[in-house]
């Protein structure tokens, strides 16, 4: 069976997708680290092949084939199209193939509401959301499907994107408002969660704003050489991540604080195998806790794949 863009958002709800990935995250999965090819493309830039696979040993294998086209952009084609296959993990049989940019999107929110989940205080219910991207009309709902978030602040660096999102957000029954360019700071101070998707290199959030409290979600930086928050935010907080291999080695939120001293790696305080198994209850098991500032940072895993691949097989049954 396969499932287009559609079926596979609705096969992937929020509330369960979240305790998927929390269950799974306590299982035995080997997951791989992620093959990289590059490819000629003749009279084009060369294009990439990235190949992400993670099995459950005698039930379920999968991989997302992601192909990144840079030439696509003149064509007016997509320039990244993903898929995702997930086949039997004892006879290697085909079970169901998924949108793979729909499933990343959703399962990369779904990790970001997880985290919270064990490190947002219980009343958070004021959001900032930094970017207005695709990620971010995934990361309002993820996280309000876990926190009580009654009002929603937009900000972009582009003030017609924040507004046309937010209108968007307004249209589905979300009470949300622009955030001015200029305001970023004092929105950041008022806020109990804030979450960041976007391609900057340099900080956008800075820890010098955060109160007491506040969860800062980062989702954005993908490359050592990407950041969307400063030092100063790495050392007031406490830092999860969803592996902590993955962050270490693709992340520059993580990377330049610790090549700089600002941290080190053992500051980490947990990752979800160990927040999803009990080892460390999150927020709950830091000292003066309604007052501790969280961080997590994610960088995505084949592991989290997996498990929608398998709550949207199971969905279709």
């Amino acid at each position: 069976m396969v499932l287009d863009q559609q079926q596979t958002a609705q096969a992937l709800p929020w509330e369960e997708l979240i305790d998927c990935l929390d269950k799974i995250f306590t299982q035995e999965v080997h997951s791989p680290v992620r093959h990289h090819h590059s490819m000629k493309v003749p009279g084009d830039p060369d294009a990439t092949m990235l190949l992400m696979p993670a099995w459950i040993e005698g039930e379920y294998s999968g991989v997302k084939i992601v192909n990144v086209f840079p030439g696509n952009n003149k064509r007016g084609l997509a320039g990244l199209t993903g898929h995702y296959l997930l086949s039997c993990g004892k006879t290697g049989r085909l079970l169901l193939q998924l949108d793979g940019s729909e499933l990343t999107s959703r399962r990369t929110a779904a990790a970001s509401a997880l985290a919270s989940r064990y490190l947002s205080r219980e009343n958070s219910n004021t959001m900032l959301m930094v970017g207005t991207g695709r990620m971010a009309r995934y990361l309002i709902p993820a996280h309000m499907s876990v926190r009580p978030i009654d009002k929603v602040h937009i900000w972009g660096r582009n003030l017609e994107s924040s507004q046309r999102m937010t209108d968007e957000l307004v249209g589905v029954g979300i009470n949300a408002e622009v955030c001015p360019v200029d305001a970023l700071q004092k929105t950041a101070q008022s806020v109990d969660l804030i979450s960041c998707a976007t391609m900057a290199t340099e900080p956008l959030v800075k820890g010098e704003w955060l109160r007491a409290g506040t969860h800062l979600d980062l989702v954005g930086s993908f490359t050592p050489k990407m950041r969307e928050t400063n030092n100063t935010a790495m050392q007031i907080g406490e830092v999860f991540v969803d592996t902590r291999a993955g962050a270490l080695s693709e992340t520059g939120d993580l990377i330049s604080p610790i090549k700089e001293g600002a941290i080190t790696e053992e500051e980490i305080v947990a990752e979800f195998s160990e927040l999803c198994a009990g080892k460390h209850r999150g927020r709950g098991d830091l000292a003066n806790s309604d007052e501790a500032i969280t961080v997590f940072k994610s960088v995505g895993a084949s592991i989290e794949d997996l498990a929608a691949a398998i709550l949207a097989k199971n969905s279709i049954n």
